[in-house]
């Protein structure tokens, strides 16, 4: 029996992946990690460029162009985005530097001049619209000369400016552990990583449901069965599409690597390398980096085993659910029920964040199908604890223990029936049945 089983098992994976569909799509989810992952430099390969090199042409009118270059030097070892910038003094009048604008997209006009209310003021003259960090680091500069000549002016010292700029030292204390902001956070980084177990969720049940119905129209389902029994068919079933959907996530994990290292290749080892950094370190340093990796070594094993266990019990109740129908049209109406479980785990798991705390959320957490996406995000917040992950974990095997026990019954009925009449009642008196 174990022969026939591993058999059917193995031919069924070969349907599968054994097919010019599975390598195109492969080759494309390849060409589409790797392409998103440097996308930069893409767009660089085709003429596009994230960090073109840009020279400013400052007309002074105020003898300000030795401290703004300073300042502006020092501001680009900070903000290494701008681009590699280089400052001089033009000095053959604004109408030529205009000309010389329309002719170089890369040059930037700068005229500076005095300003009796405001110290100074400034005009900026480019070819196109200036990205909104050089504008930025240009008008944080002005502002330091500007200070500059007022310090001189009044005779200032510059420890006694700062102490005057300084903001004020706000001390907070925080009663209550939960911090709403963070959790919202978290919930969408934990989103991002059950995104992917959610699509091979829906890709599972389809492919259970269409190659049931595809051996139950052509007839070979009739051939099989008088060969092995309903049970080796069912569970070669389950174990064959869980197989090339652990196989498919596996590839899929290869791909995002590659695309890394393809990206440090190209980079030159700077993973961030024509990127927006300060904009990255400025999300990155908003993360709870620390309170999320307190909980991986705990939660990554428990998700590994509520991934597996999840599969199977999807691939169970689509299996059971196929055998009851006659045609894929019949199926895709049927899978519904499944369709809005896991869509009410998925947004469920994504509003997490809102409902933390609550006795409702932290309820649908042991629920079976539901709990593989939402459980990992409540125990990341601290909604619940590990003896509660190992609960759903729990119910989630006696699901499929019951899917197996029930399920394997209505199969038996249902895998050589060609007729939705009284279906129903033949699966409810093949429940009963021992």
């Amino acid at each position: 029996m174990s022969k026939k089983f591993w058999f059917l098992t193995k031919m069924s994976l070969d349907k599968k992946i054994k097919t010019k569909w599975f390598l195109i799509a492969n080759i494309f989810f390849l060409l589409l990690i790797v392409g998103i992952a440097n996308i930069d430099s893409i767009i660089k390969f085709f003429g596009g460029d994230f960090n073109e090199q840009q020279e400013i042409l400052v007309i002074d009118n105020a003898n300000t162009f030795e401290s703004f270059k300073s300042n502006y030097d020092t501001a680009g070892k900070y903000f290494t985005d701008i681009g590699e910038s280089k400052i001089s003094l033009y000095t053959n009048g604004y109408d030529k530097a205009v000309e010389e604008i329309k002719e170089d997209k890369n040059k930037i006009l700068l005229v500076i001049d005095n300003d009796l209310d405001n110290y100074l003021k400034a005009k900026i003259v480019s070819n196109e619209a200036i990205g909104t960090l050089t504008m930025t680091v240009i008008n944080n500069v002005l502002t330091s000369v500007k200070s500059e000549i007022a310090l001189e002016k009044y005779n200032i010292s510059r420890e006694e400016f700062n102490s005057i700029e300084a903001p004020v030292n706000i001390e907070t204390e925080v009663i209550s552990d939960k911090n709403l902001e963070d959790d919202m956070l978290v919930s969408v980084i934990m989103e991002i990583l059950i995104m992917p177990l959610f699509m091979l969720i829906m890709f599972l049940v389809q492919m259970i449901g269409a190659e049931v119905n595809e051996e139950k129209t052509t007839k070979s389902m009739e051939i099989i069965i008088s060969n092995v029994s309903p049970k080796v068919h069912f569970l070669s079933k389950v174990v064959a599409s869980n197989g090339f959907v652990l196989i498919q996530g596996g590839l899929i994990i290869i791909y995002a690597i590659i695309a890394v290292l393809v990206r440090l290749s190209v980079s030159g080892g700077n993973i961030l390398n024509g990127l927006d950094t300060t904009e990255i370190m400025s999300i990155t340093n908003s993360i709870p980096i620390d309170r999320i990796m307190d909980t991986l070594g705990v939660m990554i094993p428990v998700l590994v085993i509520m991934i597996i266990l999840t599969f199977i019990a999807y691939s169970l109740l689509a299996g059971v659910l196929a055998s009851m129908t006659t045609n894929l049209e019949d199926f895709q109406q049927l899978q519904t029920p499944i369709m809005i479980i896991s869509l009410a785990g998925f947004y469920l798991s994504m509003m997490s964040g809102v409902f933390k705390g609550s006795v409702f959320i932290k309820i649908m957490s042991y629920i079976p199908l539901v709990s593989s996406m939402l459980s990992p995000v409540l125990y990341v917040l601290g909604d619940i604890t590990l003896t509660d992950l190992l609960i759903s974990i729990a119910l989630l095997i006696g699901l499929i223990y019951l899917l197996i026990k029930y399920g394997l019954r209505i199969y038996k009925v249902g895998i050589l029936n060609y007729s939705g009449t009284g279906l129903w009642k033949k699966m409810a008196k093949a429940i009963k049945e021992k």
